[in-house]
């Protein structure tokens, strides 16, 4: 960015001290009239008026340095390395912390709730472990809860301990149970 900067200062520059690219009027001396034969004064120039400022060079290099001029007035100024990087800085310590906020309120130690409650039987026969998992959290003071980890044990009557008695439908129960859960 620098090098452009410098490659428009020259050519600003060098703009400023070019030839004209169109051929300027010489100025010519007022031109002295003849001596009038009957008064014998010679007479002056006709007018005093003051000369007209010299025109603007229009040339193509003229041109370019008021577009450079212009272009470079519109542009924003440049931070310099240091400032850039403190800056950064400051936005990734604003995020990181917003990050870090937004993950302890999602899962903090506090609204995990731990335990052993089991899980009842729904109408259809299979286990109820969302019950379970409000159950929990209601011991823990929350609201509600979502099921983070379950166990299962299959329960049997004494019967299937007899030895040679065959083994029925009846006699095990699977027996589910809510271990962990995140409360809310």
């Amino acid at each position: 960015m620098r090098s452009a900067a410098l490659i428009a200062l020259v050519w600003v520059l060098a703009a400023g001290t070019a030839w004209p690219q169109t051929a300027v009027p010489l100025q010519q001396a007022p031109a002295q009239l003849a001596p009038s034969p009957g008064n014998g004064q010679v007479p002056g120039p006709q007018s005093d008026a003051p000369q007209p400022a010299a025109p603007e060079n229009p040339g193509l290099f003229n041109e370019m340095g008021k577009m450079l001029e212009k272009s470079l007035s519109i542009l924003p100024s440049l931070k310099s390395p240091g400032e850039t990087l403190d800056e950064l800085h400051a936005k990734t310590k604003d995020v990181v912390k917003d990050a870090g906020e937004s993950l302890s309120r999602l899962a903090t130690p506090s609204s995990m709730a731990t335990g052993r409650i089991p899980c009842p039987a729904a109408a259809n026969g299979a286990a109820d472990c969302k019950m379970a998992a409000d159950r929990l959290c209601q011991s823990k003071g929350f609201k509600e809860g979502k099921s983070l980890s379950t166990d299962s044990v299959e329960a049997c009557s004494a019967k299937v301990l007899i030895p040679g008695r065959t083994r029925k439908p009846g006699d095990c129960r699977t027996d589910n149970f809510v271990t962990r859960a995140l409360c809310q």
